[in-house]
């Protein structure tokens, strides 16, 4: 399921299920409910990368990942920089910082506060070509099934992991969350590590949503089960 170098660095590579080793009794919460808080965010808007340069950037997430760029202009902290912001799909946004001066890196550096990977929605029906194209660009990748949702994962032009996401069942649009939580529910009822296929489909049944499962290749969990 892989082509060209490594697609996962090992700071992926090397996740360990910790929370086999936590007590639900002091756990916060997992709902949908809006918390006790001052305010409430609305949603995402964007987010921002440092990048390296200007044509490294567009050939990945233009020319491969097919997200178009929709605005360009100076970084307005400091104009010798550009901004490039590319609309990831759904009308949310990702921009990058890139400088002509400045060449693709070969890794991410790991540690609190860093990045530790991207991920963009993709349609179930196009994982077969999205892998074929990863090949024809040369690069490397892997797939897991998740769980609740399957992935491949591959690296961009500075070796930032990027992970390619699709919904293992339909889900309606909103209400994600809600399946989400009630597949927490069930899974710790269940004993269970982390959430599998019975646990999303008895939460899409508990809830009224016919339980519609897309075609998708067999894959292992993860590295750390």
């Amino acid at each position: 399921m892989s082509a060209g170098h490594p697609a996962v660095p090992s700071v992926l590579m090397t996740v360990r299920l910790v929370a086999r080793d936590m007590s639900d009794e002091h756990a916060a919460p997992v709902t949908t409910e809006p918390p006790d808080a001052p305010f409430h965010t609305t949603g995402t808007d964007h987010i921002t990368v440092w990048g390296s340069n200007e044509a490294d950037t567009i050939a990945f997430y233009r020319d491969l990942l097919g997200m178009p760029l929709v605005l360009r202009q100076p970084n307005l902290d400091d104009p010798s920089q550009t901004h490039l912001f590319f609309d990831t799909g759904d009308g949310r946004i990702l921009t990058f910082f890139v400088s002509d001066d400045r060449p693709s890196a070969r890794g991410q550096r790991a540690g609190t506060g860093a990045v530790h990977h991207l991920c963009f929605s993709v349609a179930p029906d196009e994982y077969e070509a999205i892998m074929a194209a990863l090949e024809d660009a040369g690069k490397g990748y892997n797939v897991f099934d998740r769980g609740i949702f399957h992935s491949i994962y591959t690296q961009d032009n500075n070796g930032l992991v990027i992970e390619l996401s699709a919904d293992k069942y339909e889900i309606p649009e909103g209400r994600k969350g809600e399946v989400l939580a009630t597949a927490q529910r069930l899974r710790e009822a269940d004993g269970a590590d982390f959430a599998q296929d019975r646990h999303m489909e008895g939460a899409l049944e508990e809830l009224g949503i016919p339980v519609n499962k897309h075609d998708l290749p067999e894959a292992d969990a993860g590295v750390g089960v």
